[in-house]
């Protein structure tokens, strides 16, 4: 029986006059946007997600994120 890992990633969100853009920097080309705060952070659940059932699937390795400093 396989155990679930749970993942903790830091986010980026930005606000624009289109909306909310948001990014996960830890994982490379994980991205995505809504026109609300909460689309866009569910969007980008679902994107971490997506991104680490793939690499997962393809016994790529997950690292653990680092810790990022916010300026």
């Amino acid at each position: 029986m396989k155990t679930a890992h749970s993942y903790r990633f830091p986010i980026v969100l930005e606000k624009d006059e289109h909306g909310y853009f948001v990014s996960c920097p830890a994982l490379q080309g994980c991205y995505s946007q809504g026109d609300t705060y909460e689309e866009a952070l569910a969007n980008i659940q679902d994107a971490i997600r997506l991104h680490v059932e793939d690499r997962l699937a393809e016994k790529e390795r997950i690292e653990d994120p680092k810790v990022l400093k916010v300026f």
